[in-house]
């Protein structure tokens, strides 16, 4: 049995009785992000503590970071496949692989928010939007924006990126993702859930003339 959303891919729950009693909200949510918007997961360490679950007492980025021991989750994995992988590491932290699926901009929450509200009204397309417990946003782009980032803004007239606080994630990062803890400071939310469009963001050039003005106003 499986359910889909407006034709997008179904989550497959394979064998029905298998793993039930590990199945928790992670175990929901990476199914729906592997089967729904093929994405692929890691599982990530937690902070408890102040310490890092990896168990190096000099964890540079306690509760941020994937475990490199833990196989990825790849996109398509089934319900019953996310949670025979929870299992073997229970209370791990979801996260997603940038750099495939999509790649990320981040930037201060409080300019997503504004940015957000901005582009909704222009009608512009979106992707799926997180924010970390620390206030910052992750917009998801198209794979490949990353890299072209610093080029893109210097073509629409902004010279110096880093004084916008904008950021490209691509390849060789990863986001905490909701419903998952992120350094022991509290959970990763989304401020635009994965919807229809989730499994196609948008080209970074769509998005990058209204967060790089409102990211200048907001620092001005």
């Amino acid at each position: 049995m499986g359910f889909t959303i407006g034709g997008m891919r179904e989550i497959r729950t394979g064998t029905r009785r298998r793993g039930r009693s590990y199945r928790s909200s992670e175990c929901t949510a990476v199914a729906e992000y592997t089967s729904l918007w093929g994405w692929d997961v890691v599982r990530g360490a937690r902070a408890v503590g102040g310490a890092c679950s990896c168990g190096r007492a000099d964890c540079p980025a306690p509760g941020a970071h994937p475990l490199e021991f833990a196989p990825e989750i790849p996109a398509g994995a089934t319900l019953d496949e996310v949670t025979r992988a929870w299992a073997e590491l229970p209370g791990a932290a979801v996260m997603l692989a940038l750099g495939r699926a999509f790649d990320a901009i981040e930037v201060a929450e409080s300019t997503a928010r504004r940015a957000l509200a901005r582009m909704e009204r222009m009608g512009l397309p979106l992707g799926p939007v997180t924010a970390t417990p620390d206030g910052r946003a992750h917009f998801f782009v198209a794979p490949g924006s990353a890299d072209r980032l610093p080029r893109l803004l210097y073509r629409m007239g902004w010279d110096d990126p880093a004084s916008l606080d904008l950021r490209g994630l691509g390849t060789g990062h990863y986001l905490t993702a909701p419903p998952s803890d992120r350094g022991g400071f509290g959970p990763a939310r989304w401020l635009r859930p994965p919807g229809l469009d989730a499994a196609n963001p948008p080209e970074a050039r769509l998005l990058l003339g209204t967060l790089a003005y409102v990211a200048h106003r907001s620092r001005a």
